[in-house]
């Protein structure tokens, strides 16, 4: 029987304690890892250490605890997050937005005058109405590029899916099948834009070679403008809810 059947599970995570401080890293263990790598998402704050097989857990324990203050100051350089409740202020296509609670029933209303977003019924539903706002309109908006998109380049997509993805903001499957964040409604309208742009170029070339991108540039006027914006920005949009 080798080593590695007679090794106990791993946790799921390890706690690490450092200047009064406790943080949680979640373990990951990968064949493929070569050594020890320890990172910061920068979309959830989420801790991981990844470690490859043959590495002892008391190794990468001690590999952790020794870059205590580094996870410290990477998630003290995190944005604040801010949840979907009254008085949060929320990006809605770029504009800030102030939640407010209005009595009745119905969907969340946008008042462009007053830059606020008025959500109905008690507090306890409130989040949830406010992520189904954003989602239905990032549909909407995403609906209406497509068809733009998809009048340009003689081509549909097969279907269109919204998703909270973490790595990739918008996919296109061999099936040709676009997915999309619908935290990009968050984003300044051109970032959206651009994000349907790109996905639809890959119906037609399913890589990121010279073709796609003179394509891409022939399809979208803003490419450079966001991807410079998501360069900057684009780890913020997570923050929100």
């Amino acid at each position: 029987m080798t080593r590695a059947l007679l090794r106990r599970p791993d946790p799921d995570h390890i706690e690490i304690a450092h200047e009064g401080q406790s943080f949680r890293v979640a373990i990951l263990r990968r064949p493929a890892a070569r050594r020890l790598t320890l990172r910061v998402s920068s979309a959830t704050g989420a801790v991981v250490l990844t470690l490859p097989t043959r590495t002892s857990l008391a190794t990468a324990q001690k590999f952790a605890q020794s870059h205590g203050g580094w996870i410290a100051t990477r998630l003290a350089k995190l944005p604040e997050r801010v949840s979907f409740s009254a008085g949060s202020v929320i990006p809605l296509r770029g504009i800030p937005h102030r939640i407010v609670s209005r009595d009745g029933r119905g969907s969340a209303e946008v008042d462009p005058e007053s830059a606020t977003l008025a959500v109905p019924g008690e507090a306890d539903h409130m989040a949830r109405r406010v992520r189904e706002f954003l989602t239905r309109e990032a549909r909407r908006d995403l609906s209406h590029a497509v068809a733009v998109y998809a009048a340009r380049l003689g081509q549909r997509p097969a279907r269109v899916t919204l998703r909270d993805t973490r790595s990739r903001w918008g996919s296109c499957t061999a099936k040709g099948e676009l997915n999309f964040s619908w935290r990009l409604i968050l984003a300044p309208p051109l970032v959206l834009d651009y994000l349907v742009a790109h996905e639809m170029a890959h119906l037609r070339e399913m890589n990121h070679s010279p073709r796609f991108w003179a394509l891409t540039h022939e399809l979208c006027p803003n490419v450079d403008e966001a991807e410079r914006w998501l360069k900057r920005h684009g780890s913020e949009l997570h923050r929100y809810g």
